[in-house]
């Protein structure tokens, strides 16, 4: 029986796949979420959040690219070099279901009043920030391991802050893009990846001074609809457990490196985004047959090279360009 499926030894006294009741429809933010990501979306829902059944469930149903030892890895959610990391990521969900943790685990959300995993929370307190430390020390006291959703709920509260001071000074809508995002994260309870890190080449230079400009995620391309860029992301941790990422700049920009100050979400099967899975120490022992020496067999991570290649993003998406 999967570990999902039945009680964990002082994690829950019940199933992890007991269905949650909602009301089902469309969610209006734009086809290109539709189109891409292949769950059911929810409005106004009675429990918005999903089971950790459920979450690894919606990974399926995403056409994710994912690629390791230079081969494509089709059923990438069961492999036993990557599931660890998902188990990591269900726990969040899990433990949200809990009624013992339910304090830590969820929240209510400031943007529409409803019930949320607090991983998705804009913090609003110091009250927030101090069960924000207690919900990750839960988790790692359960997982033993990086539970990879972190940099996604930091990356929701800085771009949330950082969109609002744009707009006030440009007169652009970046803010309102990332609110109707973060809505339809929160409605659905999906998992974000916060992505920073470019590969960088000569760190002694710009951006735009790199001799190859693909060290750095850049624009190359400006469409009335829409920016089409290309790059890559360095050492993203469970980058492939995710629904959606948030691709942010990774340092200071000056004037000449416009093309490289660009801010935005997509989903993660978006076509032209590859998922390349790095190397950890001793993963290759997950493969071999038996328990002993394996390390912590049930959670782990994984981390991956994430290659844009001319990837589209709608203007309703782009939280920071030129």
């Amino acid at each position: 029986m999967p570990w999902y499926a039945a009680p964990l030894p002082g994690i829950l006294t019940r199933s992890l796949i007991t269905p949650y009741a909602c009301v089902l429809r469309p969610v209006v933010i734009g086809e290109h979420r539709q189109r891409h990501l292949n769950i059911e979306y929810k409005e106004e829902p009675t429990m918005a959040l999903m089971t950790a059944k459920e979450y690894i469930d919606s990974l399926r149903k995403l056409n994710t690219r994912v690629y390791m030892f230079g081969e494509k890895i089709d059923n990438w959610v069961d492999h036993p070099m990557i599931r660890p990391s998902i188990n990591c990521v269900a726990m969040t969900y899990a433990l949200a279901q809990d009624p013992r943790y339910e304090e830590l685990m969820t929240a209510t959300s400031r943007l529409t009043g409803r019930k949320i995993n607090r991983f998705t929370h804009l913090h609003q307190s110091a009250d927030d920030l101090v069960k924000k430390v207690k919900m990750q020390r839960l988790l790692g006291q359960k997982t033993a391991s990086c539970f990879q959703r972190c940099v996604g709920m930091d990356a929701f509260n800085a771009v949330y802050s950082t969109t609002y001071e744009i707009d006030e000074k440009c007169g652009t809508s970046y803010h309102e893009n990332f609110k109707k995002f973060l809505v339809y994260v929160q409605d659905n309870d999906l998992t974000v990846d916060g992505a920073m890190t470019d590969p960088k080449g000569d760190r002694s230079l710009a951006p735009h001074a790199q001799v190859d400009p693909d060290m750095f995620l850049r624009i190359v391309e400006r469409r009335p609809d829409g920016i089409v860029v290309r790059g890559a992301k360095a050492h993203q941790t469970g980058i492939c457990n995710s629904h959606e990422v948030i691709v942010m700049p990774t340092q200071s920009m000056g004037p000449d490196d416009k093309d490289y100050a660009v801010s935005f979400a997509v989903p993660l099967d978006t076509p032209g985004l590859f998922m390349i899975i790095g190397r950890q120490s001793c993963d290759t022992r997950k493969l071999e047959e038996g328990c002993i020496d394996v390390g912590n067999s049930k959670f782990g991570g994984q981390e991956a090279l994430v290659v844009l290649d001319h990837v589209f993003i709608p203007n309703e998406y782009c939280l920071l360009y030129t």
